[in-house]
């Protein structure tokens, strides 16, 4: 609607042009014309025509700048109209006593020149001032304004949400992640996921009940230390079967991250393009790394497949075999790395007690 407005009001002016501009003739030539309100019409047709033809590049350069000013982050639009205003308010101070001088009368146009170069001067350099310190200024009226900036602009992402799914939950380790502070965002728990969990803590069966009210009990801290991160999201849906199904559904829609223990959820979040966070993925990724000759407090738990060998086990749950560790079996021993072993099942380390290794 817009376009059209702008293009017929430029083929209105046009025309009102081309229908008056025939009294610009001088009257000699204006009386040897026989047909005047003619020749009116015809100039006023060319010229709506000429109109319609700039109309229509004003509509484009319109949508153009439109387009423009909607990609261009608000912090740049706002250090821009205060530098502009800035630079204008600093013209109009300075050319003031230029107005004051006793300048002749056939050097008058001297005055209108000068303020208008002057104005267009000084608000370049605002504008110009604006773009490269506008940044500080905005960041000493507000201090998190730069971040505001940097999202806008693209350079930084914006923290997504994270959606808790009941495994997360009962697993307990995403309130200690939470304490740690490598969790950022908005945490959300869904009502499904609490009505499952609700289920479970009602269960007849002990495991189940235990299981649910350990999640229960977690989200009850977690909100007594975070209030105003973690959020019960009212959000469900009828149509969908499947607090999973519902899960993904609700992670996708508001652009989140899920984050479970559940590895086939995780696989099928992968297939549907939902970001996730797997907590056993992240634990196995952080669990410590030992090389060949690193030493290690360990306890031997029990025997090894060999006649000298004894078995231990790291926090991670990593196995750990010694060599002539059959002798400190059930106490703890200071061994050395000898080597290890990644197989399917899991990492496996080998090792032999200090004190065989300095002998």
């Amino acid at each position: 609607m817009l376009d059209f407005v702008i293009i017929v009001i430029f083929i209105l002016a046009a025309a009102g042009i081309g229908f008056t501009s025939i009294e610009l003739l001088p009257i000699t030539v204006q009386q040897q014309i026989t047909n005047l309100e003619a020749v009116r019409w015809i100039l006023a047709s060319f010229a709506a025509i000429i109109g319609f033809a700039v109309g229509l590049s004003a509509q484009v350069t319109y949508r153009r700048m439109e387009a423009r000013v909607r990609q261009t982050p608000i912090e740049l639009i706002l250090t821009r109209a205060v530098g502009l205003v800035m630079g204008l308010l600093l013209a109009n101070l300075m050319l003031a006593p230029i107005f004051l001088l006793p300048i002749p009368t056939e050097f008058a146009f001297i005055k209108p020149l000068a303020a208008i170069l002057g104005s267009v001067m000084f608000a370049f350099l605002g504008v110009s001032l604006a773009d490269t310190h506008g940044r500080t200024f905005l960041r000493l009226i507000n201090p998190n304004s730069l971040k505001s900036i940097l999202v806008s602009e693209g350079t930084l992402e914006p923290t997504s949400s994270k959606v808790l799914d009941t495994s997360c939950i009962i697993d307990g380790r995403i309130e200690e992640l939470l304490h740690t502070g490598f969790i950022e965002g908005q945490i959300l728990v869904s009502q499904f996921v609490l009505q499952e969990l609700q289920q479970l803590a009602d269960a007849a069966n002990d495991q189940k009940r235990i299981r649910g009210r350990r999640g229960l009990d977690i989200l009850n801290r977690m909100q007594q230390s975070y209030p105003q991160r973690l959020v019960i999201h009212p959000a469900d849906y009828e149509d969908i079967n499947g607090v999973d199904a519902k899960l993904l559904r609700f992670t996708s829609e508001i652009s989140g991250t899920l984050i479970t223990n559940d590895y086939n959820l995780n696989k099928v979040a992968n297939l549907q393009k939902v970001q996730v966070l797997n907590i056993n993925a992240l634990a196995q990724a952080v669990r410590p790394i030992y090389l060949a000759g690193d030493s290690l407090e360990l306890k031997i738990l029990k025997e090894g497949k060999e006649p000298t060998q004894g078995v231990g086990y790291l926090n991670d749950g990593t196995m750990v075999v010694v060599e002539d560790g059959r002798d400190y079996l059930g106490g703890e021993v200071r061994v050395v790395v000898t080597s290890a072993l990644q197989t399917s099942a899991g990492r496996m380390i080998f090792a032999r007690p200090q004190a065989s290794v300095i002998a």
